[in-house]
């Protein structure tokens, strides 16, 4: 399983991250952007070093660039002065990485941070990748795109959800698993979104099927988080870490955010060809 997550990690760290920078119309954050490989890459060197010092500075050098990163999100507020939701949701974005970062710089130093075991935080660091950054700068592009009630449900839900799961890690199980069932919510909002985007005039056929590959993803790994979360608060039976690690995680990572930012590239190249997303 840990060659699983390292590989997922390293989608995010250095595929996931710039990419949805990229479909930000903002020079502060394409700044960051063009800087990022400079962090990213020891970032993904420290998760195939044996854990120690060797592996813990090249993390904590990502973890400087997730910094770079969240002090953004201040910024932006007091530049925009916006509380609209996808704007929330695009703070959240920013701030997300620097979470999987703090959580790897203990996994890989060797550290139980705040009595979690090396597992639990080897598997925050792509969760906060994908559930996180992904998954929120995608509910707040998507929210943009058709600012109605799902939209702005999408964008408020997923980053309380995102929120409330991190919570329930410190509070329990039962809170993790309302958690699961916002986030669940606002990701199957994305999902409907992602589809209804696929059935209008303007996507060509490839981009069709990557936004319709998304969606139904999305809603199929979401059924295995709350499936997850469900059993670990009740009791039931539920898929094991490394099941999950497999299908969820690898479906979140390709299936939905890579595709997603796929499509929404080809779109954003499509109808503004001399720049990227508002």
């Amino acid at each position: 399983m840990s060659v699983l997550v390292g590989l997922v990690v390293m989608l995010g760290m250095l595929v996931i991250v710039p990419a949805g920078l990229g479909l930000v119309a903002d020079p502060a954050l394409e700044r960051i952007r063009r800087l990022w490989p400079l962090f990213a890459v020891p970032g993904a060197v420290s998760l195939w070093l044996p854990r120690g010092a060797a592996a813990t500075a090249p993390a904590a050098c990502y973890a400087l660039g997730t910094l770079l990163l969240a002090a953004q999100a201040p910024r932006r507020l007091a530049r925009t002065r916006s509380a609209r939701p996808a704007e929330i949701a695009l703070l959240t974005a920013l701030v997300t990485p620097s979470v999987a970062a703090l959580a790897l710089v203990a996994e890989r130093w060797g550290h139980e941070l705040f009595g979690f075991g090396l597992g639990i935080l080897a598997l925050t660091v792509p969760h906060f990748h994908f559930a996180g950054f992904a998954a929120a700068l995608i509910a707040g592009l998507v929210c943009r795109a058709d600012d109605g009630r799902a939209g702005r449900f999408a964008a408020l839900s997923v980053p309380l959800g995102t929120l409330l799961v991190l919570a329930g890690y410190f509070v329990g199980d039962l809170a993790e698993l309302g958690g699961a069932l916002v986030l669940t919510a606002g990701m199957w909002a994305v999902a409907l979104l992602t589809r209804r985007t696929a059935r209008r005039p303007g996507p060509d056929r490839a981009t069709r099927a990557v936004l319709t590959a998304s969606a139904v993803v999305l809603v199929a790994t979401m059924l295995l988080a709350l499936s997850w979360a469900l059993g670990e608060a009740t009791g039931l039976p539920r898929p094991s870490l490394t099941w999950m690690a497999a299908t969820h995680g690898v479906g979140n990572a390709l299936g939905f955010a890579l595709c997603s930012l796929l499509a929404l590239r080809r779109l954003n190249d499509r109808t503004h060809p001399e720049g990227r997303t508002a």
